[in-house]
């Protein structure tokens, strides 16, 4: 498997360059992090969800999540303050790479009908947000041991100042981009 560093070292940072015209290598936008949040909700067994989530993102990352509590209480949700409702992973260095070309190269193809992610979940400060519905998308999931599906948010946070700037950097880092035109 390919080192994502060093493709973006050697092929990602020279296209930026010639692409968007920056004097400074310094300028071309870089990976930060990458944020994973999963949650769990309220599932009527929160114990076990919460083990299955802490086991479950701990395969997908490769680093153990930290677990999220309730800031504050909602009836309508059964909801708790200070109750544990997910777990979350912030990746950093080569993890967040290795995470990254995971994500891009084998997982996203392995969803069904994929025609590509949106376009419209950039914040505009160099931030992207991709939902994932299954997490059985990830090869290190083995399916006859899931007990339940867990959908999480992975936030991929870079130096991009605008969303065309993010986008450009994504798209050479691999992230399959649909191309609406509608």
């Amino acid at each position: 498997m390919s080192n994502l560093l060093q493709e973006y070292r050697e092929q990602v940072v020279p296209a930026l360059v010639s692409q968007r015209g920056y004097k400074n290598v310094n300028q071309v936008p870089k990976l930060v992090k990458i944020v994973v949040n999963c949650s769990v909700g309220s599932a009527n067994d929160v114990k076990a969800a919460m083990e299955d989530a802490v086991h479950d993102v701990t395969l997908i990352t490769g680093q153990k999540p930290i677990r999220t509590k309730s800031k504050k209480s909602i009836s309508n949700f059964k909801l708790r303050e200070d109750q544990e409702i997910g777990v979350k992973v912030t990746l950093r260095g080569k993890q967040m790479y290795e995470f990254m070309l995971r994500l891009s190269r084998t997982a996203l193809p392995r969803i069904r009908d994929f025609r590509g992610i949106s376009t419209r979940a950039f914040d505009g400060r160099g931030a992207y947000t991709l939902g994932v519905k299954d997490h059985t998308i990830f090869p290190e999931i083995e399916l006859d041991k899931i007990k339940r599906n867990l959908g999480m948010d992975v936030t991929i946070v870079t130096t991009g100042k605008n969303k065309e700037e993010t986008k450009a950097l994504l798209a050479l880092l691999g992230l399959p981009f649909a191309d609406r035109k509608h």
